[in-house]
């Protein structure tokens, strides 16, 4: 499916709905896929007139992977690319070795998908977006936003059935053109100029990890083969590096190129040829076309805070990264991932409002996290590796994580990591956790477990990777609660929105 024929739908936005989604890049159309096949009212909204037509964010690493599985974006994902090549490094026109970007990992049966997918952010996008179609959900296209504001103190009332009152407080967005949308909760997932954010006033702290100007584009090259990742580095008289890297799945390359600080960066045809054919063994007309191009400053940045009331920031809204290591586009879908469960269970009023408050406390620690990470990878302080893959992520310090077990061996799997793959017993694990219920695993434990509705139960007798216990799984892939035994498990439950029988 080629960009331009994306069917761009136009929806009447003259309506209530439950969650209005700003911006229609990964993080939002991730998060109106989630919310869709969740049942739950959503509008994704759109500043521009289109889908953004570049390969900005191309590394899709391991634990977004998982999350893509989940969605039910997995096989079109791994068909719409490839792992990434081997870097060259070219001098004078010469090849001069190998460079491994990433240090090497295998797929593992708890962990089936090890190594960044490469995938250009405009294809990631149209598969996100086609998916979003299918589950029924809605993008209108053309709606920029120009004032935020949120009735009382943005907390919900609740009416005399329990359900939240639809005409009390709420969220009402207004655009340049068309009519405002008023609704029960707002994410801003609008990019790091965030509208939404600026509307309520909340302030970004950070940092520039690179005062040079950078060059990306997206060009067809010919004379240049596909198998490496090319990289051309700076000499005294051009001023900086130059990398060409083939796009998996296209027949285009990125290009991407440094020039000292304060360039004006020319971004036409006739500018990227002479970049290129200075840096390289390359002639001007080997760049026979720019299907896109940008330039930017790599800045590091992070919201103060990423909820207001009843509207909630994600994606690069809520953390701006170098996109070294390949972490911003990924740590925004998750936070589309962890938050998309949490406004599902609330808006069908099976949790407390009050579990919306674990979105930020768990997101934000991650994001800082992941912030330093990308500045000290693009600073040459840390390499592509096991931390970029974001396997090991998790919230062992969220409220949301309950272990009563006592006396664990490290390496542990606890309450707040990622549950681990793994088939056993003729039981693919994944293929139990995918969709949007919770799932109890019972791994060489006798406990009987209590009728939870709506969860998947899983009993396996021994797995290495779990230990012995009892885990409940949550819809994100993370242990909620762990124990020997169930007894303190339907408080937790209850608490976290699940119905006890």
């Amino acid at each position: 499916m080629e960009l331009n024929s994306v069917k761009e739908m136009t929806v009447n936005a003259n309506v209530d709905v439950d969650v209005l989604v700003v911006g229609a890049g990964p993080t939002g159309l991730a998060l109106g896929a989630d919310l869709a096949r969740r049942g739950v009212d959503a509008l994704v909204v759109e500043r521009a007139d289109a889908l953004f037509p570049g390969s900005r964010g191309k590394g899709i690493q391991p634990r977004t992977m998982e999350v893509f599985d989940d969605l039910g974006v997995l096989d079109a994902i791994r068909a719409a690319g490839g792992d990434y090549p081997v870097g060259m490094i070219w001098q004078d026109g010469e090849r001069m070795g190998e460079h491994q970007m990433f240090d090497p990992a295998e797929p593992t049966d708890h962990s089936p998908y090890n190594a960044p997918w490469m995938v250009p952010q405009w294809r990631t996008q149209e598969i996100l977006f086609a998916r979003l179609e299918e589950l029924g959900g809605k993008v209108a296209f053309g709606r920029e936003v120009v004032a935020v504001t949120q009735d009382g103190d943005g907390k919900g009332n609740r009416d005399g059935n329990g359900d939240e009152d639809r005409d009390g407080n709420g969220v009402t967005v207004e655009f340049a053109s068309g009519a405002p949308v008023r609704a029960r909760y707002v994410v801003a997932a609008d990019g790091g100029r965030s509208a939404v954010r600026r509307a309520l006033g909340i302030g970004m702290t950070g940092e520039t990890v690179d005062p040079d100007s950078m060059l990306v584009a997206d060009v067809r090259i010919s004379g240049l083969d596909r198998d490496n990742w090319h990289v051309f580095p700076p000499r005294e008289d051009t001023g900086g590096f130059l990398a060409i890297c083939p796009l998996a799945g296209t027949e285009d390359f990125q290009v991407v190129a440094q020039f000292p600080e304060g360039t004006d960066v020319d971004l036409s045809l006739d500018g990227i040829r002479g970049t290129v054919a200075a840096r390289s063994h390359l002639s001007p007309e080997a760049v026979t076309e720019v299907r896109w191009a940008s330039d930017f400053r790599p800045r590091a940045a992070l919201a103060d805070r990423f909820r207001a009331g009843r509207v909630f920031l994600a994606g690069d809204a809520a953390h701006i990264h170098s996109p070294a290591g390949g972490q911003g586009l990924n740590t925004s879908v998750q936070d589309a991932y962890n938050l998309g469960w949490k406004l599902g269970a609330v808006l069908r009023g099976e949790a407390p409002e009050s579990l919306l408050d674990t979105y930020e406390e768990e997101r934000l620690p991650v994001a800082a996290d992941m912030l330093g990470l990308s500045t000290r990878v693009h600073r040459g302080e840390a390499r592509r590796g096991g931390a970029t893959r974001q396997l090991g992520l998790g919230y062992r310090d969220s409220s949301l994580a309950v272990e009563t077990r006592t006396d664990l061996p490290d390496g542990s799997l606890r309450a707040g990591d990622r549950a681990p793959d793994g088939t056993v017993e003729g039981v693919r694990l994944f293929d139990a956790f995918r969709g949007p219920h919770w799932t109890l695993v019972t791994v060489g434990a006798d406990a009987e477990a209590p009728v939870l509705p709506g969860v998947r139960t899983v009993r396996i007798g021994s797995y290495e990777r779990y230990g012995t216990g009892v885990f409940l799984v949550r819809p994100d892939g993370y242990v909620g609660w762990a124990g020997t035994g169930t007894r303190d498990l339907p408080e937790y439950a209850s608490r976290a929105g699940l119905t006890v029988g």
